[in-house]
């Protein structure tokens, strides 16, 4: 699915106005219906509600959501937020229809008009929509303000006032919604770390937008879907044998951080790698061999290393950042030549070495969190900074970024897919260990790096989400996970 910026989103409107057709004062009575139908589906006591309003689209959508809530036997009372402009045209429409209907409608032109929100209302946020471009202001501001002083239900329409669709709203004044319902598809604001104080439950509804308009446009941002993880799945031949998926060497693990090695190793021989070598310190041989006995070793302390016998190699967790641990990682990048995966101390090794990120094979996998991404890139005032930044790195250099986090941000070639799938409860140590393994062993396998990093991530979010039928967010663990994965795998068999 395409995440569109709000110029596009704006096209899409107009393309469903003309294409449909549809008038666009209908279009907005659809929008308004799907809204009052979640309302009146999940508040379904309800006898009353505050609308907050703003005078442009967004607003004509309140409008129409408060006429429809009067005609299904609610009480509204309507704020409209007068700052001196007519409004649009559908704006008026909606408010001429709805004088028809009740006089519990009020403007707002200073601070003292403000109405009185008890703990126990339910607000309708329909001040400004999509279309933002500027910080809130004056009165506008001090409206949100007043809304986010109470504990109020609020319910954002389309996007919570004062966040921009496309880029960072950090320090501005912002709605704090309970819920916001979104028109059509996710946005990419939606998907950010840094606003999730400010959506709440996002619900996506479907207003009918036209879906030939989506292949008329060119996007960076992609969100993965199910059925795109079963387009790059390969099945298992029947006549296989190990040699046919690979044979996949991790590095990992050190003194104390040894649990990092196995979870890796597990996720990787559980993600399909028809054969595996872990690198350790020889005295931890007896661990990997006792917990993990389909798994070689051989000793980190060796002299030479035969690159060539390995489909590919994962290096990072647990391994420490010692001078033992640089040259191992040196080593690495300048004496093998297929695509690597590097993550965890391995990341933060690069990062303090001048000249090694630019020495990785084409194609190689980086798998920061946050705080490695800008050790390795510098500082970032925003998560859309950093997100632009990975974007223009993917462009400079043969990489691909998983940037990790809730919507985890798989970039290359300037392309980014966000992935669906996952939980809080990955956030745990070792949660990345494992995801390390997974993408290991699926380019141990062959598949392309990009493709590798995109199943890897869906299935790692994928198989937490299915621990929870045994767990809580709470106490599911790395290692839950890691059981999940053959669940997991069929979920995604079962869409072919």
């Amino acid at each position: 699915m395409k995440l569109l910026s709000a110029e596009q989103i704006r096209q899409w409107d107009s393309y469903t106005i003309a294409n449909e057709p549809v008038s666009a004062i209908d279009l907005m009575e659809r929008a308004a219906s799907r809204c009052t139908e979640w309302i009146l589906e999940h508040y379904p006591g309800l006898k009353s509600v505050k609308i907050c309003c703003g005078k442009g689209n967004n607003g004509g959508d309140g409008l129409a959501i408060a006429r429809q809530l009067i005609i299904a036997g609610i009480k509204p009372e309507i704020f409209i937020l007068e700052f001196g402009a007519k409004g649009t045209e559908d704006f008026q429409q909606n408010l001429s229809r709805l004088h028809e209907l009740t006089n519990d409608i009020y403007f707002l032109q200073e601070e003292g008009f403000f109405p009185a929100f008890s703990d126990n209302d339910i607000i309708i946020d329909a001040l400004f929509g999509s279309g933002l471009n500027r910080p809130l202001q004056d009165l506008a501001a001090l409206l949100v303000k007043h809304i986010n002083n109470t504990r109020a239900t609020v319910i954002s329409i389309d996007l919570p006032s004062g966040l921009y669709i496309d880029k960072s709203a950090a320090g501005n004044t912002i709605v704090e919604a309970t819920h916001t319902l979104t028109f059509q598809s996710l946005k990419l604001c939606l998907l950010m770390a840094e606003n999730a104080a400010y959506f709440g439950n996002v619900q996506v509804l479907n207003i009918g937008l036209a879906d030939p308009f989506l292949q008329t446009i060119d996007t960076p941002y992609l969100l993965t879907s199910i059925k795109d993880i079963a387009g790059i799945y390969k099945p298992r031949k029947a006549f296989a044998h190990k040699g046919t998926y690979g044979h996949a060497l991790l590095i990992a693990g050190n003194t104390g951080k040894m649990g990092a090695a196995l979870m890796a190793a597990k996720a990787c021989l559980r993600s399909g790698a028809g054969l595996l070598t872990v690198q350790v310190p020889e005295t931890s041989f007896s661990t990997i061999h006792v917990s993990l006995p389909e798994a070689m070793c051989i000793s980190r302390e060796a002299d030479l290393v035969e690159w060539s016998k390995y489909a590919t190699v994962g290096i990072g967790p647990g391994l420490g950042t010692d001078s033992d641990s640089v040259a191992l990682v040196k080593q690495v990048i300048e004496s093998y030549n297929n695509p690597l995966l590097l993550d965890a101390d391995a990341l933060n090794i690069v990062s303090t070495h001048a000249g090694l990120l630019a020495k990785l094979p084409p194609q190689s996998i980086l798998t920061p969190h946050p705080k490695e991404f800008d050790r390795l890139f510098g500082n970032h005032a925003n998560d859309f900074e950093r997100l632009e930044t990975a974007r223009q790195v993917s462009l400079e250099h043969p990489l691909v970024i998983v940037l990790k986090g809730h919507y985890t941000a798989i970039v290359f070639n300037g392309i980014t897919h966000f992935n669906t799938t996952g939980n809080a409860g990955l956030a745990k140590g070792g949660s990345g260990d494992i995801l390390t393994g997974i993408i290991t062993a699926l380019l141990a396998q062959k598949y392309n790096p990009a493709d590798a990093a995109i199943l890897g991530v869906f299935l790692h979010g994928l198989a937490a989400d299915l621990s929870l039928d045994q767990q809580s967010m709470e106490s599911v663990l790395p290692t839950d996970v890691i059981e999940s994965l053959g669940h997991a795998w069929e979920v995604v068999k079962g869409e072919l």
